[in-house]
């Protein structure tokens, strides 16, 4: 059975719910999503990978078309992020780009350190999630990026918010993890056993 989802000019996390419903009122078969921007194709690809399906991504005409599939086409694809025996099932919101109330100078110092310790300290998180001014941390600030990246290669993943990336005008400037959007972040959220905001 073949399902299209035409998901052009909805926001998100529009395209990746509307994909969802449509993975779980399927038995077997494959579901094609239609979408018009690149955010768009990341978040749904990135929903196939978190569901351990098979997908490939063409494009045509300008758009993008994410064919998922589903039952006996279903297999884990070889890119799929491994958890590791290392991860804790801790999830860290982090809302903005320094560390407590008070002096900004004394905050981007706490920060940086905060990262650095995290980088060092075993079991890593889950995922760090990047939010609001947060993402400036992910786009502008090398030190803190160096840190991330380090936990990157341990399997923490770096999430940061596509709707606060495009109001701070810093999409194209993300270096390190991938651009998430709210569904995303909810269901990362609703699995932790433990949620830290920063």
């Amino acid at each position: 059975m073949e399902v299209k989802i035409d998901a052009r000019g909805l926001v998100c996390p529009k395209p990746v719910i509307e994909t969802k419903k449509a993975l779980d009122g399927l038995k077997e078969g494959n579901i094609i999503t239609l979408v018009d921007n690149q955010v768009a194709k990341d978040n749904v690809s990135k929903l196939a990978k978190s569901l351990n399906l098979h997908f490939s991504v063409s494009e045509v005409e300008g758009n993008y078309e994410i064919s998922i599939f589903k039952g006996a086409y279903a297999h884990s694809t070889e890119d799929m992020v491994q958890k590791r025996p290392d991860l804790s099932n801790l999830v860290i919101m982090v809302g903005k780009d320094t560390m407590g109330e008070g002096e900004r100078e004394l905050g981007e110092i706490l920060i940086k350190s905060y990262f650095y310790a995290l980088s060092e300290a075993e079991p890593y998180p889950k995922a760090i999630i990047f939010i609001n001014s947060g993402v400036r941390l992910t786009t502008m600030n090398l030190q803190v990026i160096e840190y991330l990246k380090k936990l990157s290669d341990m399997g923490t993943e770096i999430l940061s918010c596509g709707t606060c990336l495009d109001y701070y005008g810093l999409k194209d400037m993300l270096q390190i993890g991938s651009i998430s959007n709210m569904y995303t972040i909810v269901e990362f959220m609703n699995e932790a056993n433990n949620t830290i905001t920063l």
